[in-house]
C-alpha cells in the first residue's frame, strides 16, 4: 500500500487538523486557517471543506496547504506523525495525484455554500446589532435592529446548525427549495446593506418566514 492509500485510509481530515493545533468545536467546524476567519466557517469530517473560502480536500491536502508542502511531502509527514505503515516501492505518482471529480451535483453543491453564506452573513449582522443597538436603560424604546436581532439569532442558528450542518443532503436540499425567495430577498437586503446605507434610517433587512 503507498503513502497516499495508507494516509487516507488512517487519517481523516478532522484529526489531521486537531493533530496541528486547529479546535475543532462538537458540531465539526473550525475557523478556517487558510483564510481571516473570525466565525467558524470550516467543516471538518473526513475530509474538509470551506464555505467561505471553498478550501476543500482530505488530510493530505489539509496539511499540504497548511504547511506549504507538495503533496507527497504532506502523505509522508502525515505517515510519519501519525506512525502509518507503507511501502515507498509502491507509490505511483499517476495514482497518487487525484483526478479531478465531475459531480452531477455540482450546482446543488454551489447553492448549498451561497445559502449558507447569506446565512452566516446575516448572523453576524444581527450579532452586531444586538451589541450596538443595545438600550442603555431597560425603560428605553428599543431600536428596530435590536429587535430584528433578537428574534431572529435564535432563529438562523438553528438553521446553521441544524439544517446545513447537521442535517441530511436531502434536508438542506429541501429547506433551501422551500425558502428560495425569502433567502434571495435576504441576499439582495444584505448586499444593500453592504454598500453603506446609514444604519438608523435603514429599514428591518428581512422578516424570515421559517
Amino acid at each position: 500500500m503507498n503513502v497516499f492509500e495508507a494516509v487516507r485510509n488512517s487519517v481523516t481530515a478532522r484529526k489531521a487538523a486537531e493533530s496541528y493545533g486547529i479546535k475543532v468545536n462538537r458540531n465539526g467546524m473550525a475557523c478556517c486557517p487558510f483564510h481571516n476567519d473570525k466565525h467558524p466557517s470550516m467543516k471538518l469530517d473526513r475530509r474538509f471543506h470551506c464555505f467561505s473560502c471553498q478550501a476543500d480536500g482530505d488530510a493530505i491536502s489539509f496539511v499540504s496547504r497548511y504547511f506549504n508542502l507538495k503533496p507527497i511531502e504532506a502523505a509522508k509527514k502525515l505517515a510519519d506523525d501519525f506512525g502509518i505503515a507503507y511501502d515507498e516501492k509502491d507509490w505511483n505518482p499517476s495514482v497518487a495525484r487525484p483526478k479531478p471529480r465531475v459531480s452531477s451535483e455540482l450546482e446543488e453543491k454551489k447553492k448549498e455554500v451561497k445559502c449558507f453564506q447569506v446565512f452566516c452573513d446575516y448572523l453576524r449582522l444581527v450579532e452586531q446589532w444586538q451589541e450596538e443597538f443595545k438600550p442603555e436603560v431597560i425603560d428605553d424604546e428599543c431600536h428596530p435592529l435590536f429587535v430584528e436581532a433578537m428574534q431572529n439569532k435564535n432563529l438562523v442558528e438553528y438553521v446553521l446548525d441544524d439544517i446545513f450542518l447537521n442535517g441530511s443532503a436531502e434536508e438542506k436540499k429541501a429547506f433551501i427549495s422551500q425558502h428560495e425567495k425569502e433567502i434571495t430577498a435576504l441576499e439582495r437586503r444584505l448586499q444593500k446593506f453592504d454598500v453603506g446605507k446609514n444604519k438608523k434610517t435603514e429599514k428591518s433587512l428581512c422578516n424570515i418566514a421559517i
